[in-house]
């Protein structure tokens, strides 16, 4: 079966190709670009049993190789080490030592203090739109509000919230503009430093005057008697900036969509606003805003099901075919907000377990809440096919053309 991962058509609707890897192919090799090949990994049960293995499965392929291997290897380029060494690419003892570093930015306890002020985002957001009657979903309020949330949590001002959208779409799609020739890495290239440069100037800043924000946090924090290194520094700011918005603006985006084309599971969730915690589960299972698991190695040779997985392998563990499992899901094409159990796969599991799992949640519950309470008659605003962005392992929209009805909002 022929696996076109970046192709519109695909992007489109990839479910019907998952299933069909799923009964047919679940663990399959396919060429990668580069003469490599990866392993997509499909079912449930393997997928989640991967997840929870970070000893033979690794995150850093340096972890695959021999002293000598990488004795071998070329110095690594400053841009693929800022792009690169962030704690979801490590495996301990560094990952351990990063995620110690900032885990305690998102307990559950410091992320509901902050409803408050997601609320007062999302209702300002829709305060510009509301007497307008339309609005494209995606840039005036998906984006907008996960991306003001993080950014008041590291520090940074909310005002620059249109450079960091195009330096996050440089951060989330290396490996295609590679591939496009030089022209594209210039560009890269130009966006990571104007990036340093206004992140290095932050860093002076709360340097001299430190302030309640996570930036000061990773500037003040040691952990094992460790400081961060300059590098990881602008990594782990790089991970939390895309990790913290663009997860969240493709879990509202794609729920949306979900409760557009499942008008009576809209009408239930207007109808019973207690159902909002099991909605957003659902939405994560059914459509959710990360498709694929980002890369692991094969640390060594062993068998995976009958398969032999050569050390070093690259291995794609596919969420959105896993959380589509009907080993484990009841009629799982089917969009149902009042599904229990729902143990999807969606924040992923094991030790790389999604660090803003609680943020992105409480963020998707009051955007949905906010949008269905202040907006009736909510719909899709055009008849022509939705597009869907091309990034390699995130499921998102382009845009999301809406419209509600006027004379009940006034």
């Amino acid at each position: 079966m022929k696996l076109d991962l970046f192709g519109p058509h695909f992007k489109a609707d990839p479910y019907p190709t998952y299933a069909q890897l799923r009964d047919y192919e679940p663990i399959c090799r396919r060429d990668a670009a580069g003469g490599k090949s990866i392993w997509f990994v499909t079912r449930y049960d393997d997928v989640s049993a991967l997840l929870r293995e970070p000893v033979h499965f690794v995150k850093d392929v340096r972890n695959t190789m021999t002293p000598a291997e990488r004795a071998q290897l070329p110095p690594t380029p400053d841009l693929v080490g800022l792009l690169g060494n962030h704690m979801l690419n490590l495996d301990p003892p560094d990952h351990t030592r990063l995620r110690t570093l900032v885990n305690k930015a998102f307990t559950g306890a410091v992320v509901q203090r902050m409803a408050p002020r997601i609320q007062a985002i999302a209702d300002g957001l829709l305060d510009r739109v509301q007497r307008r009657g339309r609005m494209n979903l995606i840039e005036e309020f998906a984006f907008p509000l996960p991306i003001t949330v993080i950014a008041e949590l590291l520090g940074v001002p909310a005002r620059d919230r249109a450079r960091f959208r195009h330096w996050s779409d440089a951060f989330v799609t290396p490996s295609v503009n590679v591939q496009r020739g030089a022209k594209k890495v210039l560009k890269m290239r130009r966006r990571m430093e104007d990036f340093t440069g206004y992140m290095r100037a932050i860093f002076n800043e709360r340097r001299q005057t430190p302030r309640d924000d996570l930036i000061t946090l990773l500037l003040q924090a040691e952990e094992a008697g460790d400081r961060l290194r300059e590098d990881e520094l602008f990594s782990m700011v790089i991970l939390l900036m895309v990790a913290g918005h663009e997860t969240v603006v493709n879990l509202i985006g794609n729920g949306v969509l979900a409760l557009l084309h499942h008008p009576a599971q809209m009408a239930l969730l207007r109808a019973r606003p207690d159902l909002i915690e099991s909605a957003v589960e659902e939405m994560v299972r059914f459509d959710g805003p990360v498709e694929r698991a980002t890369m692991r190695f094969a640390a060594d040779d062993l068998m995976v099901g009958s398969h032999l997985f050569h050390r070093g392998d690259a291995v794609s563990l596919v969420l959105a075919a896993a959380d589509r499992d009907p080993a484990h899901f009841t009629e799982p094409d089917q969009f149902d907000i009042t599904r229990q159990p729902n143990r999807h796969l969606g924040f992923g599991q094991g030790i790389h377990y999604c660090l803003g799992g609680a943020l992105a949640r409480l963020e998707a519950k009051i955007a949905l809440a906010a949008l269905l309470q202040r907006l009736p008659g909510l719909r899709l605003a055009t008849a022509a096919p939705l597009r869907w962005r091309g990034v390699p392992i995130l499921r998102g929209l382009q845009q999301l053309p809406v419209a509600w009805e006027m004379s009940r909002t006034m």
